[in-house]
């Protein structure tokens, strides 16, 4: 009974808003921490090997799957936050001066994490589902200049070495998986090439920059979301504290600013100066 009312309830609903918002908090910490590597030039092998981290390890793949639960129960439970709040109020004030008493975020957190939720679908169809079902996703590959100036191109493969692109000997199985083409015994292993996907959609020559400015109004959204969201949270959670409550407030003003700006700062970097 107890347990019911927590999840029915606006107050139960208001404490696993918070809960799950702040774990997202952290994921989106990490999620920038390895998306920043982006910015580093030639760093495409670095970047497929976090890649290829975050979908292998046992642990990363638990906490990714946290996350995708936290989101939708994060989603779910504003709407019908929001539903609740409305129907706690239907009938308008004669007179509401809604600015004067709260700020545009607060007024706005459904409108804003709606935005941001069609942003993540977004994202996931254009890089996650890439990575984890397209059967096209190109293997990283790279040019070696051998004798005589002769170039030729290379898998890179998972213990450092490397496989000549259209080698007869071998045969691409499991799409990262080279096969001894007369044994039929797996060999090497290749990296999904997550860096490459990643620069040519924002380089693309047709619609790069509507991709980039997309990305870029997402993150001010997601700033928006962050500057009311983050210090709601502990206050839904009891940390009404004076002596800590200054701290959170300012701390959270810094988070909501400096993550989406980073995160923007990405495909900017790669659209407008990368080569």
């Amino acid at each position: 009974m107890a347990k019911s009312a927590l999840l029915k309830s606006s107050i139960g609903k208001k404490y696993w808003m918070a809960l799950t918002g702040l774990f997202l908090c952290t994921f989106l910490v990490g999620h920038l921490a390895g998306n920043l590597q982006l910015l580093v030039p030639n760093n495409a092998l670095h970047f497929n090997q976090y890649a290829l981290f975050m979908t292998s390890n046992p642990a990363v793949k638990l906490l990714s799957y946290l996350t995708y639960i936290s989101i939708i129960f994060h989603a779910v439970d504003g709407i019908l936050l929001a539903i609740q709040n409305k129907k706690a109020r239907p009938i308008a004030y004669a007179k509401n001066d809604a600015g004067a008493n709260s700020g545009f975020a607060s007024r706005n957190m459904a409108v804003l994490g709606t935005v941001i939720l069609v942003f993540i679908a977004t994202h996931m169809i254009n890089f996650w589902a890439k990575m984890h079902f397209d059967e096209k996703m190109p293997l990283q590959k790279i040019t070696i200049e051998l004798q005589q100036g002769m170039k030729n191109d290379f898998y890179v493969t998972t213990d450092g070495g490397y496989i000549p692109v259209n080698d007869p000997a071998y045969v691409i199985k499991n799409r990262v998986e080279f096969f001894d083409t007369a044994a039929n015994v797996k060999v090497k292993e290749g990296y999904k090439d997550l860096y490459k996907i990643t620069f040519d959609f924002f380089k693309d020559a047709k619609y790069g920059l509507a991709f980039t400015l997309f990305y870029v109004l997402a993150m001010i959204v997601l700033a928006f979301h962050l500057f009311h969201g983050f210090q709601s949270a502990f206050q839904s959670l009891g940390a009404n504290n004076p002596k800590y409550t200054p701290a959170i407030k300012l701390f959270g003003k810094l988070f909501s600013i400096v993550v989406p700006t980073l995160f923007a700062i990405i495909p900017i970097y790669i659209h407008f100066f990368s080569k």
